[in-house]
């Protein structure tokens, strides 16, 4: 007589275990995008003097259904210089991820900076990309530490209680 084996096969083989937390990357997609150059094709001949970049970056994330929620990455750059604005940059870029058996306290974590870490390279090439065809030189940014993002997340939290 054969032996049964019990535990059921994901779609790559592999056992599962209806108690081991795991994650599955349902899909990514951009949520919005805009580029401003209003100084076109102007400020291609004159760059101007002291030239300043700012990023604001955020991170959100939201429970779509059952296991699904949604991570999402907020990204806002405006290159500036002393006449004024050079680009402004804005996009959210984010992805559903089905997120089954994860403790509740490990859960925020996990949308707020392991997902985003996942995310973040795809945002990446988009922005480099937008700021190229806007005629400037890709905006490369620099890799991001979302668990220092969320630790300054929750200090400002438990300030703002206080």
């Amino acid at each position: 007589m054969a032996d049964e084996n019990t535990s059921a096969k994901n779609g790559n083989g592999a056992s599962e275990d209806s108690t081991v937390p795991s994650v599955k990357v349902l899909g990514q997609y951009l949520k919005d995008l805009s580029f401003e150059n209003p100084k076109a094709p102007k400020i291609l001949k004159e760059p101007g003097k002291n030239p300043n970049l700012n990023v604001d970056l955020n991170v959100n994330a939201t429970k779509l259904d059952g296991d699904v929620y949604e991570s999402a990455i907020s990204i806002k750059t405006n290159a500036t210089n002393d006449d004024g604005s050079i680009y402004v940059v804005e996009a959210v870029y984010a992805g559903a991820f089905e997120i089954r058996n994860m403790p509740a306290e490990q859960l925020e974590p996990l949308l707020l900076i392991n997902c985003p870490a996942i995310l973040f390279p795809y945002l990446r090439r988009i922005i480099s990309d937008m700021t190229h065809e806007g005629g400037f030189p890709p905006l490369l940014l620099d890799p991001i530490d979302f668990a220092n993002l969320y630790r300054q997340r929750k200090e400002s939290q438990v300030e703002g209680s206080a």
